[in-house]
């Protein structure tokens, strides 16, 4: 299974290079444009979800290939089959490999979210997909990165539990794929500066589940250890 993960990374990255260029048209008819980044299985109904992995890839294809991913692509860890068709099945995923930017146009999107991605990126990666939400939100956007803490990682070792500190946040590492590994941590002062100097304003710490972004009862997870932060164009 550790070999099929490796092949399958590594074509889903060959298939993210040769579609580096493109771009999706988004639509504003009915309502704010919000797209989940690196968003994995964790959607919401009506948001675009874009990421690299081979979820979204089999998302597009007949639902044959929704059955075939389920074996492969290691979410048969943490959801049932029927709750795997259900996801792939009834909402919307853009395959693309997030290091080469985003696939939209300029000033197209109301409101991006991204949750436990970031720090998967190094921290040149990170920075450039930052500078792409900023290109693609309107003026007066919205932006929500939520990341592991490390205010509270660095906390752990201070009660007995370097342990978990290492393992789980700074040194996270799955030999199975190099997509699941932690490349950067982040706390409230680091990222905010981050975001404020590619442009975005009024950066704001917040709280789980509580924002102005759209549908964060469903969005919103891991409550103890995350830093949730937001900012506008």
């Amino acid at each position: 299974m550790r070999v099929m993960r490796r092949i399958v990374d590594a074509s889903t990255q060959t298939l993210g290079w040769m579609r580096r260029n493109r771009r999706v048209e988004t639509h504003s008819e009915n309502g704010p444009v919000c797209i989940n980044l690196g968003c994995g299985l964790a959607v919401a109904p009506s948001w675009i979800n874009i990421d690299g992995s081979l979820n979204a890839l089999a998302a597009s294809l007949p639902p044959v290939f929704h059955r075939l991913a389920y074996r492969f692509s290691g979410a048969a860890n943490y959801y049932s089959r029927e709750q795997y068709l259900t996801i792939l099945g009834n909402h919307i995923f853009v395959h693309h490999d997030l290091k080469y930017g985003l696939p939209l146009h300029n000033e197209s999107i109301d409101f991006i979210y991204s949750s436990h991605f970031l720090e998967h990126l190094p921290k040149a990666a990170a920075r450039k997909l930052l500078e792409e939400s900023f290109r693609v939100l309107r003026p007066g956007g919205l932006v929500r990165v939520i990341v592991p803490d490390l205010e509270y990682a660095i906390s752990l070792y201070g009660v007995g539990r370097s342990g978990e500190m290492l393992s789980q946040y700074f040194f996270v590492s799955d030999d199975g794929s190099y997509f699941a590994q932690h490349k950067y941590m982040y706390d409230f002062c680091s990222l905010g500066e981050l975001l404020s100097d590619i442009g975005f304003r009024d950066v704001v710490r917040c709280e789980y589940q509580c924002g102005d972004t759209p549908d964060l009862v469903v969005l919103d997870n891991r409550p103890d250890d995350s830093l949730y932060v937001e900012a506008r164009k």
